[in-house]
């Protein structure tokens, strides 16, 4: 029997074709990792999201091409998108999740989807050796929480202008590396790109997932604890970023590209 599969892309802008696509697959039954690492691998996009129903709400585990990861922003929230347009859940019913990184929500709010999510706090961290140069940039400050690399440089041209060595970068031991700094644009508070070649992923067109430490990070460097933030990919992604004590609230919209069958 037939298994559906939707692309979605997640914190588009007002262009077509922005944001992080991701793939989101609900389940019928148990999971068998390798077939889901296999599906994610097959799909080849940043996260495959495989959602299995319970009682009080969704299981949910994400899988890039070559790794399972422990935090998504952007697959739970083409999550949440697919499984309002599909009717698995009513319009204004909360989505519940069950993950390795505790009971996650989203709620629509408006005209945004809002996740509610663990903040990841950085601390000041020594460089390792090959981050830097692997980045070709000088860096304002370095820091590091249990999943990234964050790294504060001057300028926003800055952050456009980095061209990683990425075999350098795949010896970081992390998820992956944020390299963030102020908006020069009166739309945004701050820009970011996020690079992950450890995890099968050069460049991430947006990370939700990353704005649970730039939201705590922006927060003591601008006092305030609401932003409008920018992905600088080549695709682009807007994330809007509130921080509320020890949870980070991360919005944006989706649209559904692609509707496919796994056989």
């Amino acid at each position: 029997m037939s298994l559906p599969i939707y692309q979605v892309d997640a914190f588009v802008t007002d262009k077509k074709f922005s944001g992080n696509p991701a793939g989101v697959c609900l389940l019928r039954d148990s999971w068998d990792e390798q077939w889901m690492q296999n599906v994610a691998m097959e799909m080849n996009l940043a996260e495959t999201a495989f959602l299995r129903k319970r009682s009080d709400g969704f299981d949910l585990r994400w899988f890039t091409p070559t790794v399972e990861v422990a935090l998504c922003g952007h697959a739970t929230l083409a999550s949440a998108h697919m499984l309002w347009e599909t009717g698995e859940l009513a319009s204004g019913e909360q989505a519940r999740f069950h993950t390795k990184s505790g009971v996650l929500t989203a709620d629509r709010k408006e005209n945004l989807i809002e996740l509610d999510f663990p903040a990841t706090p950085d601390t000041p961290e020594t460089p390792p050796a090959d981050l830097l140069p692997g980045l070709g940039i000088t860096a304002k400050y370095v820091g590091k929480n249990q999943f990234d690399y964050i790294v504060e440089v001057d300028s926003e041209q800055i952050v456009l202008g980095v061209k990683p060595d990425f075999t350098s970068l795949k010896k970081v031991t992390a998820r992956g590396i944020i390299v963030t700094s102020r908006s020069s644009s009166p739309h945004y508070d701050f820009i970011s790109r996020f690079f992950a070649p450890g995890s099968g992923i050069d460049e991430d067109p947006v990370t939700g997932s990353a704005h649970c430490c730039l939201g705590p990070f922006w927060m003591t460097r601008l006092n305030k604890n609401n932003f409008v933030a920018y992905q600088a990919s080549p695709r682009g992604g807007i994330v809007h970023v509130r921080v509320d004590g020890d949870r980070v609230k991360l919005a944006g919209n989706a649209v559904t590209t692609l509707r496919r069958e796994l056989l």
